[in-house]
């Protein structure tokens, strides 16, 4: 997700996901499920719709060109498009959802967003198209594909991918006889050397809520069991009891006390953290592999040559995941309502072929597609080759928690997580708050 007005977009978001869960099991849950059939004919003709994210200045003409490009092969088709934003595809789909109108192909994110679609019986089941094992499937990094699973089934097909890495000033590591901190504890005491030279170790800008959640959150996939993660996803059958939250929560708060400003980072933006680090203020930023070329290139006083990044590391007592990285796909749904499923798969198909994955990921779009082999260093940066090598060998991608969760839980992150930053809570506070949360979204 892009990170412009973000939290403005969750907090949409959890009013919306809730309106959305209500009334898209209303209408559709009691009717049969729509399975995805690999050999069905398509009928190449008739309108296809879509809501796409892509409705900004810069990412607007992608779907523009992929369509005029598909209408050219397929000249009795005529494709329609509804382009949004981050902020407003979130209402856009609430009120199409509403009145039983979306587009055959739509937008979705994953985690708690996506399942609401899948309840519902608004999204078409993928399974035999886009499974692991399928060729199709085995075209995308296979936590990609994970990611649109649920109950077992795959019901979305990942368009690009976007995770958290470390990224830190090689200049300044080698000057003090810094590696690249292979555990947690080596990071902080990289960061305790940092702090003695007079340079912020990492600059952190919480003042939109989400940037500490998200160390929270390759922190748990470290410390809880995956099993227990998903088990805790689902209010109705959460607990929170787990020793590794409260592990990782104290873990975030060393981190805080010995590399970063303390809790003045709720008063800082997160676009004030990563020009810290672009400016050489800082060592290092938390960052999206989107962000990468951002934050180190010809026109900032970083360059290219000293980037460098690293998976945040696991303490030595992880019992979850070591090799987990948090991050989430992007990606779009077939609406069950369809009357061109076939169509609307092949479109699917056609958007992901090499060459407009390739496209996609290339300036000026630059977002790395889930298709493996499309981000190359023809297109890309060699950060961003390198951040994806890692992302394809991922098993386990950890969803942001403020999508993943359903809204009360994720607003009880949110804020829990600020506070917890600034010190008027506990980490066993935050703990109870996220069990709570739970327990109400249960109940609702």
């Amino acid at each position: 997700m892009k990170r412009i007005a973000r939290l403005a977009v969750l907090m949409g978001m959890a009013v919306s996901g809730m309106a959305i869960s209500a009334s898209a099991t209303r209408a559709s849950s009691s009717r049969k499920p729509v399975v995805a059939e690999p050999g069905a004919t398509v009928d190449y003709s008739g309108t296809l719709s879509l809501l796409t994210k892509f409705g900004v200045q810069q990412l607007s003409p992608y779907f523009v060109n992929a369509a005029h490009a598909y209408e050219t092969l397929h000249p009795g088709v005529h494709v329609v498009l509804d382009q949004q934003t981050d902020d407003s595809v979130k209402d856009k789909t609430k009120t199409l959802v509403a009145s039983n109108s979306l587009p055959d192909i739509y937008f979705s994110w994953t985690g708690n967003w996506g399942e609401n679609f899948v309840r519902g019986n608004r999204a078409v089941d993928l399974s035999k198209v886009i499974a692991s094992d399928t060729e199709w499937g085995k075209t995308f990094t296979p936590a990609a594909v994970a990611s649109f699973v649920w109950h077992g089934k795959n019901y979305g097909m990942p368009l690009y991918l976007d995770a958290k890495f470390m990224g830190y000033n090689k200049q300044v590591f080698s000057k003090l006889g810094i590696g690249v901190p292979k555990s947690f504890d080596e990071l902080l005491s990289a960061c305790d050397t940092i702090h003695k030279s007079g340079m912020t170790p990492i600059s952190i800008g919480n003042k939109e809520a989400w940037p500490a959640i998200h160390y929270i959150g390759q922190l748990l996939a470290y410390d809880v069991p995956e099993a227990t993660l998903e088990k805790d996803f689902n209010p109705k059958t959460a607990t929170y009891t787990d020793p590794g939250y409260l592990a990782a929560l104290n873990q975030f708060t060393s981190l805080v006390t010995r590399c970063t400003d303390g809790g003045n980072m709720n008063g800082v933006s997160f676009a004030t953290a990563i020009e810290d680090f672009s400016n050489l203020k800082s060592a290092m930023y938390y960052q999206e592999i989107i962000e990468f070329d951002g934050s180190a290139s010809a026109q900032t006083p970083l360059k290219q040559n000293d980037f460098g990044f690293f998976v945040l590391p696991p303490a030595a007592s992880a019992k979850g995941d070591t090799k987990a990285i948090e991050g989430a796909p992007e990606g779009y749904m077939i609406n069950t309502r369809s009357k061109h499923v076939s169509l609307a798969l092949d479109f699917l198909k056609f958007i992901t072929s090499m060459s407009n994955a390739e496209a996609l990921s290339a300036p000026p779009y630059g977002q790395p597609s889930a298709v493996i082999g499309a981000v190359t260093d023809k297109n890309s940066s060699s950060s961003v080759v390198a951040g994806m090598v890692d992302l394809n060998a991922t098993p386990f991608l950890m969803p942001w928690l403020d999508t993943a969760n359903t809204p009360g839980v994720a607003s009880a992150w949110l804020n829990g997580i600020q506070a917890l930053a600034g010190g008027s809570m506990s980490a066993a506070q935050v703990i109870e708050g996220v069990a709570t949360a739970a327990k109400a979204d249960a109940d609702r």
